[in-house]
């Protein structure tokens, strides 16, 4: 019988052959369990695991599957079994070999699956049709007038928005405050603030005499400096000198 290199070999006394033939005789009670040495098989397994550890790791589990269920049916001749507490060692036996054949079964089956071709490497599927490609290309036609009008409203709406302030004359708050200060030292009864307005030549920097005045003017009275008459609303405004 043609044994293959990658299979456990055994050499008891008694018998001499593979693992799971032995195993096979034993549940079939064609050879003596108390003639097999459990020693002299655990050594010959871990020498077989010992060289097989790296190249089959599985299979060395398998048999080790196979020589604890050799030492369990040898452990129940040997020793007395209650048949109410522990199972029958032939249904476990039956149960062991129907696993072994699903796991014998599942390998194959993955074996067949990862043997099939794979898609993008062995077969490769066709593509889509790509259709009919339609190129567009858009013509304009403006009048020369159309075009810098767009333009000017594009540029408009991304120019910064510019505020510049013309530069002008005017009567700084602090000049009509001095004035206010030197005249009202010589004004002696009620005057009018035009009175207190320097002589000007555009009516731009006359208004803004008249407002710094009044600013002024208030100012003053606050300070107690000057003293102030209307006598109604946008009436003229008299100023003096205080009294007292």
């Amino acid at each position: 019988m043609s044994v293959a290199p990658e299979q456990l070999t055994l050499d008891l006394d008694g018998f001499e052959g593979p693992l799971d033939l032995l195993l096979s005789l034993a549940r079939a009670q064609k050879v003596d369990l108390r003639e097999i040495s459990i020693l002299h098989l655990v050594e010959q397994y871990l020498a077989y695991v010992d060289e097989a550890r790296v190249l089959q790791l599985e299979l060395a589990a398998d048999y080790l599957v196979m020589a604890a269920w050799l030492a369990y049916l040898k452990s129940t001749l040997l020793l007395p079994r209650d048949p109410e507490v522990e199972p029958d060692p032939e249904d476990l036996a039956l149960r062991l070999q129907l696993r072994l054949e699903r796991l014998d079964a599942m390998r194959d089956a993955g074996a067949r699956l990862m043997a099939r071709d794979r898609t993008g490497r062995d077969v490769f599927t066709r593509g889509a049709p790509e259709g009919l490609h339609v190129t567009r290309k858009a013509f304009w036609s403006v009048e020369y007038y159309d075009l810098l009008a767009a333009y000017g409203r594009a540029t408009a709406r991304s120019r910064p928005v510019l505020h510049v302030v013309r530069d002008r004359e005017v009567v700084t708050l602090e000049a009509a405050l001095a004035r206010l200060s030197a005249l009202l030292g010589t004004a002696v009864d009620w005057q009018a603030i035009e009175g207190f307005l320097p002589e000007v030549r555009s009516a731009g920097l006359r208004r803004s005499a008249l407002a710094s005045s009044f600013l002024a003017a208030l100012e003053l009275a606050r300070q107690g400096r000057a003293e102030l008459q209307q006598e109604a609303p946008f009436a003229p405004l008299y100023l003096r000198r205080p009294t007292a």
